[in-house]
C-alpha cells in the first residue's frame, strides 16, 4: 500500500494519518509513505506507483489530493483509498467513508470498493481532472481569493468570510453554458459529479460520482442579496430548491464568458474559462470499506 500525503491540507487532522498509519502497521500491513512537494506532484507519484504494480494508491488530504492522485491512476488497474484530512472532504461525504483510524484502517485493509467516474475539464492552461465538482463564477472567485493562511487557520469557517466579502465585491459577469448543445446563461455555475457542496451540504439530488455524466447548477440570480439567500439555504440541505437555480442534467458541458471568469475543481484554483467538461475515459475502482 502506497499513502500520497499532502503535507498542506489540513494540518490539524494530521494525526488521523498517523493513527491510521499505527493500526495499520500493527496489523502487519506494509506502507510506504510519499509526501508531495507541490501542485500535480500527486498525480506523479500516483502515476509511478500504478506503473510500478502498486495495487492500491492511498490519497491523504483533501478533495485537490485525491482528484490529483485519481488523475495518476486513470487507465491502470490500481484501486484508490482516501485518507480524508482536507477542510471540507466532500467527496469523503458523499461516498459515507469513516473518519475513526481504526475504521480507516479497516476499510483500507479489507479493500471493498464502488466505482469512481471523475471529471475531465478543458481549458486555456490545460486539462485536469476533478472527482467532486468544477465551479465558474462567484464560487471559484472565493478559491481564487482566498489565502492559504487563513483557510489553515480557520478551516470551512474561512469560505464562509471569503464569501461574503467576494459577494459584495465580486461582478456577477453572465455566463455561456452549453449542456450537451444546448444554451442556457447563468450568473455563475458548477458542474457536479456528486450530490453534495462544501462539505455534507446537498447541492445536486440526482448527482451520482459513481456513474458517467454530470449535474450542473446554473445559478440565474446575481448579486449580494441573491448569494447571501443561497449561502443560507446550503447549510440548511435546502440550495436545490432555491428560486433562481435551476439543475440540468449533462454529459458535455461548455462554459464561456465575454471576458475569462475564475474556475475551480474540488476546491482548488483552476485558471479561467472557457472551460469544457466531460467524463474522464474511464472510472477508477476506489476503497470504500
Amino acid at each position: 500500500m502506497i499513502i500520497v500525503y499532502n503535507p498542506t491540507a489540513g494540518r490539524r487532522r494530521a494525526q488521523l494519518l498517523w493513527r491510521v498509519l499505527d493500526v495499520l502497521v500493527e496489523n502487519g500491513v506494509r506502507v510506504d509513505l510519499a509526501r508531495t512537494h507541490g501542485r500535480g506532484h500527486a498525480t506523479d507519484l500516483a502515476r509511478e506507483a500504478a506503473r510500478t504494480g502498486a495495487g492500491l494508491v492511498v490519497a491523504a488530504g483533501g478533495d485537490g489530493t485525491v482528484a490529483e492522485v485519481a488523475a495518476g491512476l486513470l487507465g491502470t488497474p490500481a484501486r484508490l483509498g482516501i485518507i480524508p484530512l482536507g477542510t471540507a472532504n466532500v467527496l469523503a461525504h458523499e461516498l459515507g467513508l469513516p473518519t475513526q483510524p481504526r475504521a480507516v484502517a479497516a476499510m483500507l485493509a479489507f479493500g471493498r470498493t464502488r466505482p469512481l467516474w471523475p471529471g475531465l475539464a478543458t481549458g486555456p492552461d490545460g486539462s485536469l481532472v476533478f472527482v467532486q465538482m468544477l465551479g465558474a463564477g462567484l464560487d471559484a472567485q472565493v478559491v481564487h481569493r482566498l489565502r492559504l493562511s487563513m483557510k489553515r487557520l480557520l478551516g470551512r469557517a474561512a469560505y464562509v468570510l471569503q464569501t461574503i466579502g467576494e459577494a459584495v465585491r465580486y461582478t456577477y459577469l453572465p455566463l455561456l453554458v452549453r449542456i450537451d448543445g444546448v444554451e442556457m446563461t447563468a450568473s455563475s455555475v458548477v458542474v457536479c459529479k456528486g450530490r453534495l457542496y462544501g462539505g455534507p451540504f446537498l447541492l445536486a439530488p440526482d448527482a451520482s460520482p459513481c456513474a458517467p455524466g454530470f449535474t450542473v447548477a446554473l445559478f440565474g440570480a446575481g448579486g449580494t442579496l441573491a448569494t447571501l439567500g443561497y449561502g443560507a439555504a446550503l447549510p440548511l440541505n435546502l440550495l436545490p430548491c432555491a428560486p433562481g437555480l435551476s439543475l440540468v442534467r449533462g454529459r458535455e458541458i461548455e462554459i464561456q464568458a465575454e471576458n475569462g471568469v475564475p474556475a475551480q475543481a474540488d476546491g482548488d484554483a483552476a485558471g479561467t474559462t472557457p472551460v469544457r467538461i466531460t467524463d474522464a475515459g474511464s472510472s477508477i475502482e476506489v476503497v470504500v470499506g
